[in-house]
């Protein structure tokens, strides 16, 4: 093939093979996206605060489940008093599901900000 413009050879449109027809070709089943440690945190984080209408302080530890979701140990403050020291906390334990939902929650502990943990 030649192109009627410039003289030179054009070049052929490459063929598609049999096996790249969209209807022969087999569906491929698609993994389901991973919650990242970092996304689960973030939706921990924000869920619990919404349902228990309280400030999450931090997330001392998380750990992945068996069924592709989190376990989540979020520090909350529950009282605050003067000086901040004073302040209660408490520990939840958070379960969050594949798909990054709260699925459980619960109290595992209260403590003053300024106590040490005598959990070791």
């Amino acid at each position: 093939m030649t192109d009627t413009h410039s003289g030179r050879p054009r070049k052929a449109p490459p063929q598609q093979s049999k096996s790249a027809d969209p209807d022969t070709k087999a569906a491929t089943p698609r993994r389901p996206k991973k919650l990242r440690p970092a996304e689960a945190i973030r939706e921990g984080r924000e869920q619990l605060a919404e349902l228990t209408g309280r400030t999450v302080d931090a997330v001392s530890s998380f750990s992945a489940t068996d069924d592709g979701g989190w376990r989540l140990e979020v520090e909350v403050l529950e009282l605050s008093r003067v000086p901040d020291t004073m302040s209660l906390l408490a520990s939840y334990e958070v379960t969050l599901d594949s798909d990054a939902m709260l699925t459980d929650y619960r109290r595992v502990r209260r403590y003053e900000r300024g106590r040490s943990d005598e959990r070791g």
